[in-house]
């Protein structure tokens, strides 16, 4: 029998009537590790919807390698301002995504997706988010 790559990974031969058959043992593998346990802890994580947040609401948004500055104009409306790091030097109109696991949500650990006239933007996993104060902001609107 051919042994190496030939073979499934952690396997086992077993013969039956002259004819080899091969018999996968069980893998043990960490429960966040499986679709059920990674569904779970995304639910668990501290963010918020776009949904939820009043209009021009403003976040500050840290990730591992960036500070964003987000206003929400009209939610639930995907369109946000942003400004932070080298894609967004200056405040510019983007589409947001939110998080590849969730829509329109801004999640602690996960990453934010936005896409603007130069393309998507994936970036690095949120660290924290805070909801600015708005009674600072000019008015009436």
């Amino acid at each position: 029998m051919a042994h190496g790559a030939d073979r499934p990974f952690d396997s086992t031969d077993t013969t039956t009537s002259g004819r080899v058959r091969l018999r996968p043992r069980g893998v043990l593998v960490p429960r966040r590790c499986t679709l059920t346990g990674f569904s779970d802890e995304v639910a668990r994580v501290d963010g918020l919807y776009l949904r939820d947040l009043d209009p021009i609401t403003s976040l500050r948004v840290h990730t591992e390698n960036t500070l964003y500055e987000i206003t929400v104009p009209r939610p639930p409306l995907s369109a946000v301002l942003v400004r932070g790091g080298r894609f967004f030097p200056e405040t510019t109109e983007a589409s947001f995504g939110g998080s590849c696991l969730k829509l329109a949500w801004f999640g602690v650990g996960l990453r934010m997706e936005f896409h603007f006239a130069g393309g998507w933007i994936v970036t690095s996993r949120v660290r924290s988010i805070e909801v600015l104060d708005t009674t600072s902001l000019p008015g009436p609107f």
